[in-house]
């Protein structure tokens, strides 16, 4: 793989962290815009040189920055508008969705005390999430909107309410539309802590920690869906609409499709828990509607789960068995790594699907990079910066802080390999200067046929630093 270095062209500064990056191209106009999602619950549009407020959902956005009433985590977060997508037609209908964390709805959270498996105490590796009605971390919602005539968004109906049992892992850039089905495309999370303390994301009934399509055509209106966090608590009718591409998520980063032949290639980023991120690929899947698994349940039967995707966590992280790190008593420069779930690591060593690459929070090779936390993974068939053509390129939050401060985030490529097997990968230098500013990469985006790359950059870790958000678009 080829050296690559860009240049980062400032389109929009001061602003907001931004989560979402994507363009579309509103009615009655003749040229794509980028809009840009804000954690705290802004939507902005550029075009023409200026920047102009699209939607303001701030009051309905959960407080951020707190996790237990009367705690406070210095302002980091992983909650608030986390999903923006708009409909395939939103030209002709300007329907579109959001994805947030809701106001209001702050619990105390499904555990009292920080989790850590233990693999000589089987309790820790059985628990399971009781008394759900109280014990939750938030609310979040997904919701249909549209762009009326005279240019004011208005909310149309919730197509679901989803209980969440911690602050974290819900999803990244979660509403994505199919263009190989039309359908959206839902990225949940495992419902976060860390380790996924409740096993969410194998359990085939919880919603969390799956990647799950949306029939938002055929989705019937009801008023205040309930508060759920399995699928069997949905009307059948809501059911019905919905089918579940994959689970042993933990994390995900949005999904990308790479046209290939006559179908696409899906991308998706799963984020590590302590050794290493990863992104997985795949072509060919088998979605299982969720009236099919509810049915099973019901039955106590095994649904048919032949071509249906398993990303492995929690008994995998990317390539790796889950491990519990702990330092050497012997020598403090060493570490000891455990396997953490080893009956699960066995169960699903065959289930899962391979990733495409992963890369390392410990690495010493001079040409790789530590890294934090997986942000973005975006496909780029652009011709400007020819060295990318074809390549997948992602985010990294930022690097290893032992080597490098103030903080400055990572970008990266790929390339897809036809046989299967793990791949390499290279970072891609860049010759902005922040200066004495630190540099999270929060996010990163693409336009609708996947020429142009945006990246969003965030001067600190903590979502309540506000206005200091820039967004880049990535040139040769």
């Amino acid at each position: 793989m080829v050296k690559v270095k860009v240049r980062l062209q400032p389109i929009v500064s001061h602003i907001n962290l931004p989560t979402v990056l994507k363009t579309t191209i509103l009615p009655g106009d003749s040229f794509e815009r980028l809009f840009i999602a804000t954690q705290v619950g802004e939507i902005f549009y550029v075009g023409n040189g200026m920047i102009k407020t699209f939607l303001d959902i701030r009051s309905r956005i959960i407080k951020l920055g707190t996790s237990e009433p009367g705690v406070s985590r210095g302002g980091y977060d992983e909650r608030g508008l986390i999903g923006l997508a708009f409909h395939p037609q939103f030209y002709y209908n300007g329907l579109f969705y959001l994805h947030y964390s809701v106001a209001g709805t702050q619990g105390p959270g499904a555990l009292t005390e920080r989790f850590t498996p233990n693999p000589c105490d089987p309790k820790t590796l059985n628990l399971r999430w009781i008394n759900r009605e109280t014990q939750y971390d938030h609310i979040d919602t997904v919701e249909e909107w549209i762009l009326q005539s005279n240019g004011q968004p208005q909310k149309r109906r919730t197509l679901l309410n989803l209980r969440r049992p911690f602050f974290n892992h819900n999803g990244v850039n979660s509403l994505n539309f199919s263009p190989e089905t039309g359908k959206m495309v839902l990225t949940t999370g495992d419902g976060g802590s860390g380790y996924d303390p409740f096993n969410l994301s194998q359990d085939d009934m919880e919603i969390a920690g799956k990647i799950i399509e949306i029939d938002v055509d055929k989705m019937p209106y009801i008023q205040n869906p309930p508060v759920v966090t399995r699928f069997e608590e949905l009307p059948v009718p809501i059911q019905e609409t919905l089918t579940v591409i994959a689970k042993g998520v933990r994390n995900i980063t949005g999904i990308s499709f790479q046209r290939f032949q006559n179908g696409y290639i899906k991308y998706v980023g799963n984020v590590g828990q302590d050794l290493v991120e990863s992104i997985f690929s795949f072509a060919s899947y088998k979605p299982i509607p969720v009236t099919h698994l509810v049915q099973a349940s019901l039955t106590n039967s095994v649904p048919d789960q032949n071509g249906f995707i398993n990303l492995g966590w929690r008994g995998w992280e990317g390539a790796f068995p889950t491990s519990i790190i702990r330092g050497c008593s012997e020598d403090s420069t060493m570490d000891e790594k455990t396997i953490a779930y080893y009956n699960e690591t066995l169960v699903t060593s065959i289930q899962r699907i391979p990733p495409l690459i992963s890369y390392f929070h410990k690495d010493p090779r001079p040409d790789k990079f530590e890294g934090i936390s997986l942000t973005g993974v975006q496909v780029y068939m652009g011709n400007s910066i020819s060295t990318l053509s074809g390549s997948v390129v992602f985010t990294d939050f930022v690097r290893s802080q032992k080597t490098q401060t103030p903080a400055r985030g990572v970008l990266a490529y790929t390339r897809i390999r036809t046989d299967c097997k793990l791949n390499d990968f290279h970072v891609i230098e860049t010759d902005y200067n922040y200066g004495t500013q630190s540099a999270y990469y929060v996010s990163l985006g693409t336009n609708q046929n996947q020429t142009r790359l945006f990246l969003g950059v965030h001067g600190s870790r903590n979502v309540t630093d506000f206005n200091k958000g820039t967004v880049f678009e990535i040139i040769p």
